[in-house]
């Protein structure tokens, strides 16, 4: 019958078709990998953790941002709520201090657009974008976003030396002039006090958001600076508690600094710990996390993260070729217990298993040292749960 032999020709010149438009699916496997978050379907450029832990919020250029629950990481569904971003699409995502919205910025408007997240009663969200923008103020493409956990100001740096300080209304508090040549990385510390960028000079400076009693903008001043690096720094980043800094840069090396110093008095933050990341000299770009405590740094460069514990120096973990392409964003989430990465169309999520590891061995040196029972008691308890984390990653708390 050749009516049927041409119309079977066809289906399959047309299968043959939609599988040559649909990309190839990377595919990653490692025994700390934890999930795969698969929804989007353009590529994941950035992603940030909610405050109360409970969300994960990712952006793509499939122009849709998408609110993650992170209580679904280790169950079989992920189940995601999704925010169209109307004509247009997000490249950097940041949650308001208290969840209920959160903040993007545009890849054609050039600017910060707010969402609002309105919970429903089926316990799902609605998202409603506000009626303003805010207005256009950059002069070269913006790099990163922040908003101060104190929900006092908004932060913006472009890719010149410009980094800009805002009210939560879409007003110019301050602008910054990093005197970096081009800005490679900017960040809001987690404290909600301080602004730091790094970029083509050996330097990571750090400014306090300084606001009078009744929370009226003062001023932007000068806190301090890391100096140690040979050559340009890629990223760094903060501790939970802003005590602690991390940065990695183009002299092959990362350093750990104690940032907990009497700035005001003159006082440098002092250099704790230099460690060896050769792939840095050659990157054109590196990520990096730290980890809530400061015991674990990720590094990532091209498609591989490197997972290092910060007192001995040492390299922990590899995971290689983790994405299709170079990784956009390394986050860990704020308990510790997972490292999040982007690079295509997925997050992949790792156990911190390092951070365990790092764990059992402060809390031993510290039962050793420890005097009285009642501490000796609750070191044994917290000893016990990271060695039972390290023998079941997979285990819900």
């Amino acid at each position: 019958f050749p009516s049927n032999k041409s119309s079977g020709s066809k289906k399959q010149k047309q299968q043959q078709r939609i599988r040559k438009e649909k990309p190839q699916q990377h595919n990653f496997t490692h025994r700390l990998l934890a999930a795969a978050l698969k929804s989007h379907s353009g590529n994941i450029s950035c992603m940030d953790f909610s405050s109360n832990g409970k969300y994960l919020a990712t952006c793509a250029d499939d122009r849709t941002v998408r609110i993650w629950s992170t209580k679904d990481f280790l169950q079989r569904e992920h189940r995601s709520m999704r925010a169209n971003v109307e004509l247009d699409h997000a490249t950097l995502v940041r949650f308001s201090p208290d969840c209920r919205a959160f903040i993007v910025w545009l890849a054609n408007g050039d600017t910060l657009r707010v969402f609002k997240m309105t919970k429903r009663e089926d316990g799902g969200y609605t998202f409603t974008a506000t009626s303003e923008d805010f207005p256009k103020k950059h002069k070269a493409p913006v790099i990163d976003i922040g908003i101060a956990d104190t929900g006092k100001f908004i932060m913006t740096a472009s890719s010149d030396t410009t980094v800009l300080i805002w009210s939560l209304k879409g007003q110019v508090l301050s602008t910054i002039n990093t005197n970096q040549m081009n800005n490679t990385h900017a960040a809001v510390s987690p404290c909600g006090r301080f602004v730091a960028s790094c970029g083509f000079t050996p330097d990571v400076k750090v400014w306090e958001v300084c606001f009078g009693k009744k929370g009226e903008f003062q001023e932007v001043a000068r806190a301090f600076e890391l100096k140690g690096h040979s050559a340009a720094v890629h990223s760094f980043a903060f501790s939970n508690d802003s005590r602690r800094m991390a940065s990695v840069s183009k002299d092959g090396t990362w350093k750990l600094w104690d940032t907990d110093v009497e700035y005001k008095k003159q006082q440098d933050p002092y250099l704790l710990r230099t460690g060896r990341f050769e792939e840095a000299a050659g990157a054109a770009l590196c990520r990096l996390a730290l980890s809530p405590d400061a015991q674990v740094l990720a590094l990532a460069s091209d498609s591989s993260i490197h997972l290092y514990n910060t007192r001995r120096g040492e390299k922990e973990e590899c995971f290689e070729r983790v994405h299709g392409e170079c990784i956009a964003d390394l986050s860990f989430d704020i308990t510790g217990r997972f490292l999040a990465s982007c690079g295509d169309r997925a997050v992949r999520l790792f156990h911190n298993t390092p951070g365990h590891r790092a764990v059992v061995e402060e809390m031993q040196g510290l039962l050793k040292r420890a005097s009285n029972d009642s501490t000796r008691q609750r070191l044994q308890q917290q000893l016990t749960q990271a060695q039972e984390a390290l023998k079941r990653p997979d285990a819900e708390d």
